[in-house]
C-alpha cells in the first residue's frame, strides 16, 4: 500500500456522511488516508481540506452550494485553489497562518475565532514555525474537525484505539484545545471519522496518548524491519 500517491485521482470513496455532512478519500488505497470533508450549514458548503477527485462535485450538489474551502492545517493545502476557483469562492485561512497564503493560487479571506458568520469556532490547536493547525467545531451540529493531530488512519493507533494522537503529539497532546469539547462525531483529516460514541473517543486519544506512545512506536519499528 503506498504511503502517499501524487498523481490525480481517478475514483474516491466516500465516507463520514451524516446529516449536516460528507466526507470522502480520494486515493482510498494509500497509506496516510488523505480525508477531506464538506459541512452543510444552512444550505451552504464549506470544503474542508480537500484532496480533488473526478465527481466530487456531484456529491457537492447533492448537500447545497459551495460557499467557502478551508484549510485548517498549514501542510493541507492539497486541492484547495483548485476547489475554489471552480466553484468561483475564496479560500479561508485561520489568521494567525503564516505562509501559506503565498503558496495558493486563489483569493484568500481570514477568519479568527469563528468560522466567517457560521457559528463554527475554530480552535488554535498548534501554533509554531513548523505546525499551524484549528480544530473546526460546530456546537450545534455536534461536529468536530480535527486535521492533524488526531486520527485514525492505522499508524495514528495503537492499543486498541479508535482515535489516537499524532505520532509527533503524542508527549504533548491537544488537551488544552479539545479536553472541554463533547462531539456527536469527530472527523479527520487522516482516516475514516469516528460517528459514534465520539466524546469517549475523544478523551479516551487525550488522556492516554502518554502511556500508549510506547505502543505505537513499537508498531511504527515493526513496520520498517524486514521480512
Amino acid at each position: 500500500m503506498p504511503f502517499r500517491v501524487d498523481e490525480r485521482a481517478t475514483e474516491f470513496a466516500e465516507i463520514d456522511r451524516f446529516d449536516g455532512g460528507v466526507g470522502w478519500i480520494a486515493h482510498p488505497d494509500e497509506e496516510m488516508q488523505r480525508a477531506s470533508h464538506v459541512l452543510e450549514l444552512d444550505g451552504e458548503l464549506w470544503v474542508i481540506d480537500p484532496v480533488d477527485a473526478p465527481g466530487i462535485d456531484d456529491l457537492f450538489a447533492e448537500l447545497g452550494e459551495v460557499r467557502g474551502v478551508v484549510v485548517a492545517l498549514d501542510r493541507h493545502k492539497r486541492d484547495a485553489a483548485d476547489v475554489a476557483d471552480r466553484h468561483d469562492v475564496p479560500v479561508y485561512l485561520p489568521a494567525f497562518f503564516d505562509g501559506v497564503s503565498e503558496e495558493l493560487e486563489a483569493p484568500v479571506v481570514r477568519f479568527g475565532d469563528e468560522l466567517a458568520d457560521t457559528g463554527v469556532t475554530a480552535r488554535t490547536v498548534v501554533d509554531s514555525r513548523f505546525w499551524q493547525e484549528v480544530a473546526l467545531y460546530d456546537p450545534d451540529g455536534g461536529t468536530l474537525v480535527v486535521p492533524e493531530s488526531v486520527g485514525t488512519a492505522d499508524y495514528f493507533l495503537a492499543g486498541g484505539e479508535r482515535l489516537g494522537v499524532h505520532p509527533m503529539r503524542r508527549a504533548i497532546p491537544p488537551r488544552d484545545a479539545l479536553d472541554d469539547l463533547a462531539p456527536d462525531r469527530v472527523l479527520v483529516g487522516h482516516g475514516r471519522g469516528v460517528m459514534t460514541d465520539a466524546t469517549t473517543a475523544l478523551e479516551t486519544a487525550l488522556s492516554r496518548s502518554r502511556t500508549r506512545a510506547p505502543l505505537l512506536y513499537a508498531k511504527a519499528g515493526r513496520k520498517l524491519l524486514p521480512f
